[in-house]
């Protein structure tokens, strides 16, 4: 995949690993949309690279979804690409957490349902050009879960099953699917204290964009592929290891 000269559409893109990727591929000569819930976090954005254009809308929503693929067709209908990375995560214990109903239709809304739909919604603008391409951000949690998360594992390892038949189905429409699994990445996710293991936004998507550009359609970022095979070989040992970080 050559990663210039696109247009690519970066959900969640305001912050984190979609900032990250936003300020890479606009330096690379893309032309970069990225869109996100917050207004304010859009524009900071834009102030470190006025190149990206933003648009503020909830993905989670039906009329989120429709505002942002109607943005898309009205302004930027040469869209090649399209980039699935908003996605929110919730700390929580299901059995005490008394919205816990709620805040899983909002993880489920925004990182599987959102995925799903505006891959189909964004079908009939990217297949008018060459390249055309959806990525799809899941993480090495997709294989072995994490206990403070109880839904947002749920939801990942959902959207890499979606990936992988969705690859298989589009070849014949000569449409690209990648699955990036990112590893623990030093993020807002994690309000200032990320795990040891963490890596920087700029290391993660580094890689991810050198992999791409390798033509790679499941790429497994830092220690994932580790995580992947333990969690083959020693699922119970890998369970144990992935909930003992600190």
């Amino acid at each position: 995949m050559e990663l210039i000269n696109n247009t690519v559409l970066i959900t969640g893109g305001s912050s984190g690993i979609g900032l990250e990727l936003a300020l890479q591929l606009a330096r690379k000569g893309n032309k970069v949309l990225i869109c996100g819930r917050s207004a304010d976090r859009l524009e900071k954005a834009k102030n470190l690279e006025p190149a990206l254009n933003i648009f503020a809308c909830d993905i989670s929503t039906i009329e989120g979804r429709t505002s942002l693929v109607n943005w898309v067709k009205q302004n930027h209908s040469d869209c090649n690409v399209l980039v699935n990375n908003a996605a929110v995560v919730h700390n929580t214990s299901f059995y005490e957490d008394e919205s816990m109903v709620e805040k899983a239709a909002l993880e489920i809304s925004t990182n599987l349902l959102a995925p799903i739909a505006l891959s189909k919604m964004f079908l009939p603008i990217i297949e008018q050009h060459s390249g055309s391409t959806i990525i799809n951000i899941t993480t090495g949690l997709a294989f072995t879960p994490r206990m403070d998360y109880p839904i947002y594992n749920a939801t990942k390892a959902g959207l890499h099953s979606f990936s992988q038949v969705l690859r298989e189905q589009l070849k014949r429409n000569d449409i690209g699917v990648a699955e990036v699994m990112m590893t623990v990445v030093d993020t807002p996710w994690h309000n200032g204290h990320p795990p040891k293991i963490a890596i920087s936004p700029t290391e993660a998507v580094t890689e991810m964009i050198k992999k791409l550009e390798k033509g790679q359609k499941e790429i497994k970022i830092g220690k994932v592929k580790l995580l992947y095979l333990l969690s083959r070989l020693a699922p119970a040992f890998a369970f144990r290891k992935i909930n003992g970080l600190k």
